[in-house]
């Protein structure tokens, strides 16, 4: 396959370009969730004029064709003619991911891969030759202490629980049916920043007690923005680094590992361990890289940017396992999801 790739780039390099222009393709999606533009089509009764949206939006009518036109043209949005007028509308996919009111909405992740992500990964080439964050030189901040640059304002914050929160909206299904933990009557989320998968692990098994554990700035912050009515989670302020971990069967940690050095998640693996009751578990929920490292993409994409923003790295599952095992654990299961995380699973 790569071969006859190859070939039919030397012809035209069609894939080649496709990819140059990826970063334009995600800066217009970004963009027009910045700008409001599925909100208000959502919103709408009826089909608008590129004319209308400008007006409600406060842009260039030119401007906004241009944007809504590609929007057509990558099929997140449809076109009609209205007695001679193209008039824009939403799709079921805009609707259902890219409105800030839908349940499954991506906005916070978009808006967070749009102003966080996006200036970081353009030091890319830094952090390939330096092998290290780029905090420093994108926010002017420590690239030692990583929160600290994530969680550098009140405002940047709350878009990197908002990203969480989407992250845990498609994904968290997934993840809390990935293994049947039912056994496990006490569950804590280390690190478990705005709630979003707790959430998802209390309504599968709502006969266990699940608690979300974070810095203080964090659960004030889970409880004043995202705290839902009905929901039976509980949070506990706490450092699992340093501080006592409450006893529980099962902990949880969710993009936890992949942010810090190995040296560091061994040291965490050990603390829950000495912690985690007998007959308990630990559930790491990461992207795993295929054991040869050469995929899945996305996996490998998630590497790339902890190099950018983090101390840390994404792994195969023999990594995990043996990184568990030293710790104490036993009986290791990998369960690949398909979708952008998986889960790992190991007992005391």
């Amino acid at each position: 396959m790569a071969e006859q790739l190859s070939q039919s780039e030397l012809d035209y390099p069609f894939k080649l370009l496709e990819y140059f222009n990826g970063f334009r393709v995600s800066k217009v999606i970004f963009s027009a969730c910045e700008l409001g533009v599925f909100d208000l089509l959502l919103q709408s009764q009826r089909p608008l004029a590129a004319r209308e949206v400008a007006e409600v939006l406060g842009t260039s009518e030119d401007g906004i064709e241009r944007l809504l036109d590609v929007l057509v043209g990558i099929e997140i949005l449809e076109v009609e003619k209205v007695e001679g007028t193209a008039c824009y509308s939403s799709t079921d996919v805009s609707n259902l991911y890219l409105a800030k009111t839908s349940a499954k909405s991506l906005h916070h992740m978009i808006i967070y891969n749009s102003q966080t992500i996006y200036p970081l990964w353009n030091n890319l080439g830094d952090a390939v030759r330096e092998g290290k964050n780029q905090n420093e030189k994108t926010f002017g901040l420590p690239s030692e202490d990583i929160f600290a640059a994530m969680y550098r304002s009140e405002e940047e914050m709350l878009k990197f629980m908002g990203l969480m929160n989407s992250t845990w909206a498609i994904d968290g299904h997934d993840i809390a049916t990935a293994f049947d933990l039912s056994p496990f009557k006490s569950i804590v989320d280390l690190g478990g920043c705005s709630g979003g998968l707790a959430r998802e692990l209390a309504r599968e098994y709502p006969s266990s007690k699940v608690t979300v554990l974070d810095l203080p700035k964090v659960i004030e912050t889970a409880k004043q923005h995202f705290s839902e009515s009905d929901s039976t989670i509980e949070f506990m302020e706490g450092d699992f680094f340093n501080g006592d971990l409450p006893p529980a069967d099962l902990y949880v940690l969710a993009r936890i590992i992949h942010d810090w050095k190995e040296e560091r998640c061994e040291q965490l693996l050990k603390r829950i361990h000495s912690s985690c009751s007998p007959g308990g578990g630990v559930l790491i929920v990461e992207a795993l890289l295929f054991e040869n490292r050469r995929g899945p993409i996305t996996a490998q994409l998630f590497s790339l940017n902890m190099l950018v923003q983090t101390e840390g790295k994404e792994h195969p599952p023999s990594r995990y396992t043996s990184m568990l095992t030293q710790a104490g654990f036993r009986d290791v299961q990998v369960c690949r999801t398909g979708k952008s995380y998986d889960a790992v699973l190991a007992l005391k």
